[in-house]
């Protein structure tokens, strides 16, 4: 499956549930078990954890033994990767109270400091960017409770605590919402008095109800927006008319920050290869586990080709936020291995390559990071953050 056919699986009205008549409530436990198993041999990421083996729980193993229906699975299979605290890793199926897929259906970037939560930005043209959030806020309260001991009963709850940036995780995951109601949170602006707010979740809306791509002239400037589309392979044909209206050597802005969901290389090579007139590399590739399984490391660098008729020779600026997720975040470390300005925030910081990973007797699927991505320098894609601040 694609991550754009990932993502539209992720749609609230998409939900269904795979069983089949003939599972024994035995056959979803057996499932719900070999989650642990799944992680600790294709989880790209383990060196982030204290032996390097998945953080399961004692609570976590004795709900496993008590799965014994498919949307109990669903339950738990969430549940269970929730201990990674990767927003990268989820489940191919999902329920209508399902907490909101970060960055993906998120408004707001929250990151522990100190003892306090605060929204460090605030994506455009949502609930919480209309309610007057803005960056440097502090989340006092979620649903009524204190927002340390909301973040602190969500670690609790899966038995076990949290911590710096498990921390950050569980209050994104928490500032988004479940799917399937209104977000009460209670915010404080410097020294005002505190002031609560209920939000929609950013499923109200389809999001999908976007042009793929948007353009304008700004100065001598083309500003290119991608709306979330870099999944769609009909990305590349938008682009590529956009493209061919660019004068010769006119400067190109790349506007990157609304790609929370990611999408695949296609899309991003088709892109990138308007920019460059022979194979360049641009992203460097690893799979843990072929290493763990055959003792042989395993790594490749990806290149982009130059496209036949369709090239550019103008400056080009790629602007990148908090919402610039996944393959978002592989274009900019492409283009700046090609040479492109890069400017804006850190990103999404998502790990790695996704997988889909079978569930073997129900056929539910869990998604993980299973390979690592890195810039062409050995950056690791998350770890990578523009040298330059967003113009304007």
């Amino acid at each position: 499956m694609t991550a754009w056919a990932a993502r539209l699986a992720l749609v609230p009205a998409a939900f269904a549930l795979l069983a089949a008549d003939d599972l024994k409530p035995s056959d979803f436990a057996a499932d719900a078990r070999s989650i642990e198993t799944i992680v600790n041999e294709q989880y790209a990421y383990l060196d982030r954890f204290p032996g390097g083996r998945m953080p399961m729980t004692d609570k976590l193993r004795a709900e496993a033994n008590a799965v014994s229906t498919a949307r109990e699975l669903v339950r738990y299979s969430e549940r269970a990767l929730a201990l990674l605290a990767d927003h990268h890793a989820i489940t191919g199926s999902s329920t209508k109270e399902s907490w909101a897929v970060v960055p993906s259906y998120s408004d707001l970037w929250v990151e522990r400091q100190g003892g306090d939560y605060v929204v460090e930005q605030v994506r455009a043209d949502t609930p919480a960017s209309q309610a007057g959030i803005q960056a440097g806020d502090r989340l006092v309260s979620v649903n009524g409770v204190p927002f340390a001991m909301a973040v602190a009963n969500f670690w609790a709850d899966l038995g076990t605590t949290g911590g710096a940036d498990r921390d950050a995780y569980a209050a994104r995951v928490l500032a988004a919402g479940r799917r399937d109601r209104p977000r009460q949170l209670t915010i404080q602006t410097g020294k005002a008095a505190p002031r609560t707010l209920t939000l929609p979740n950013l499923y109200y809306r389809n999001l999908l109800d976007r042009p793929l791509i948007s353009a304008s002239e700004k100065g001598q400037e083309l500003v290119v927006q991608i709306h979330d589309s870099l999944g769609n392979e009909a990305t590349i044909q938008g682009f590529d008319r956009v493209m061919e209206r660019a004068k010769p050597g006119q400067p190109i802005v790349i506007d990157l920050t609304d790609t929370p969901s990611g999408g695949n290389t296609t899309v991003a090579r088709g892109i990138m290869g308007w920019f460059v007139s022979k194979p360049t590399f641009y992203q460097m590739h690893r799979l843990p586990a072929e290493e763990r399984e055959s003792g042989i490391a395993r790594q490749w660098v990806e290149q982009v080709l130059p496209r036949a008729g369709k090239h550019h020779s103008g400056p080009v600026t790629v602007r990148v936020g908090r919402w610039t997720g996944s393959m978002g975040e592989g274009l900019a470390i492409g283009f700046d291995a090609i040479g492109a300005r890069v400017e804006g925030s850190a990103m999404a910081g998502l790990l790695g390559a996704i997988y889909d990973h079978r569930l073997e007797r129900s056929g539910q699927m869990i998604k993980i990071p299973t390979e690592r991505l890195y810039a062409v320098d050995g950056t690791p894609r998350e770890g990578f953050v523009p040298r330059y601040k967003m113009q304007r």
